[in-house]
């Protein structure tokens, strides 16, 4: 029970790497909320939100406050990707994409700095990606956004270190979630494809949900009490490789 008695919001936990994180934290007796835009779990408190709606997310974030009787913790896990060559990018494309995966985080963590402050002490996480270290073709918007999101992580940390709150980011490797499957199964030969991807890691494997979580634990624990502005790699080794 490493998350006895702390209040934490997941957002993207209807699916992926959100809906893992938020199984993990209430198995470790975390009291969680989730935000999507689509349905989520009955046995969790669930609050949607699209997080393209900037106006949405503060009054989201205040009801899952309400709800847990305040904020220990933030785990930013909503994401979107973007395949597209930049001749072909489209403005409303690019938005999209830093919208959900930057703007988005910013205003969340925005919202919920009132409850972590009267928390007394905090954690944010933000999943970010292993594309904001080493970048990827095609893939413009998606690396710009997520580098971004390192960035910002390391800033708010030296901000918010007199709140006592730590700032955080995980860079995941290829990770089996809808979204990549969803981006892997349409490629004209999906195993050629994987074979492509994988010949690139050290591990040679798709990574789990599950393993993501398993670090979010950790950076949103005590056990990281001395960590924070940090990008942590759970990539299997391709950042490096």
């Amino acid at each position: 029970m490493r998350l006895a008695g702390r209040r934490v919001l997941v957002t993207g936990g209807a699916s992926g790497i959100g809906r893992a994180i938020g199984a993990r934290f209430t198995a470790e007796g975390a009291c969680v909320a989730l935000l999507d835009r689509a349905p989520m779990p009955d046995a969790v408190t669930g609050i949607l939100c699209d997080l393209l709606d900037a106006a949405a997310i503060g009054p989201a974030v205040e009801r899952a406050a309400a709800a847990l009787g305040g904020l220990d913790g933030v785990v930013n896990a909503a994401g979107v990707d973007l395949m597209r060559p930049l001749a072909e990018m489209q403005p409303d494309e690019w938005a999209r994409v830093i919208g959900v995966n930057l703007t988005a985080p910013m205003l969340v963590c925005r919202a919920a700095l009132p409850a972590l402050t009267a928390a007394g002490r905090g954690t944010i996480v933000t999943i970010a990606s292993g594309a904001a270290l080493r970048p990827l073709p095609a893939r413009t918007a998606y690396c710009a956004a997520k580098a971004g999101v390192v960035m910002f992580c390391k800033s708010l940390s030296i901000e918010l270190a007199v709140r006592n709150i730590r700032v955080n980011a995980i860079c995941p490797g290829i990770i089996d979630t809808p979204m990549w499957r969803e981006s892997w199964e349409a490629a004209p030969d999906p195993q050629a494809e994987l074979a492509m991807i994988l010949d690139r890691y050290v591990i040679k494997r798709v990574g789990q949900p599950e393993e993501i979580a398993d670090a979010a634990l950790f950076l949103t624990s005590d056990e990281s009490s001395y960590v924070t502005g940090t990008a942590l790699a759970v990539d299997g080794g391709r950042t490096f490789h």
